[in-house]
């Protein structure tokens, strides 16, 4: 197997993606964080102490998508074209899950922005709500789907969600 980001010697390089083709690029991932009962309360009753706890997700999602360059050296930077989200509370298992779909035109995908979107939302909500508690549990965290480039659509199933592989929000 050749690894694409090792130059002759072995060392890191972003790799070449000059010769792909430009296409349309989409990947979403979900992820979730688990409440203790006092969390949980402040977030269905919306009132965490920074504001709406929903609503610090859903811009620490967007500010995750949009600095995944920063924070993965190899990652291209990307012009990403859409940034959809989506959230969910499953009371049964006290569960905040976020959903992040990415797009772009471009010769790489954007399943890292997806990813780290998830994560960097989940901290988010996690920073909304720790001055109520400290109990609550990250993650996991995983890819959904993708779209685009020489692979085509690649699905992955995950039981425990909420939202099916196939949707595309937006």
């Amino acid at each position: 197997m050749t690894l694409s980001h090792l130059d002759s010697e072995g060392r890191p390089r972003m790799a070449d993606v000059s010769a792909k083709a430009i296409t349309r690029r989409v990947a979403s991932a979900a992820g979730y964080l688990e409440l203790c009962q006092e969390c949980a309360e402040a977030l269905i009753n919306g009132n965490g102490p920074k504001g709406d706890p929903w609503s610090l997700a859903r811009i620490s999602a967007i500010s995750g998508v949009k600095h995944t360059a920063r924070l993965l050296p190899l990652a291209h930077p990307l012009a990403i074209d859409a940034i959809n989200i989506d959230h969910q509370w499953i009371e049964a298992n006290r569960r905040a899950w976020l959903l992040v779909e990415v797009s772009c035109e471009s010769r790489t995908g954007v399943e890292m922005e997806a990813i780290l979107g998830v994560c960097a939302g989940l901290a988010g909500l996690y920073d909304a709500l720790k001055s109520v508690s400290h109990q609550m549990t990250l993650g996991p965290v995983k890819l959904l789907k993708k779209e685009g480039g020489r692979r085509g659509t690649i699905t992955v199933p995950w039981s425990d969600c909420p939202w099916p592989c196939k949707k595309t929000i937006g």
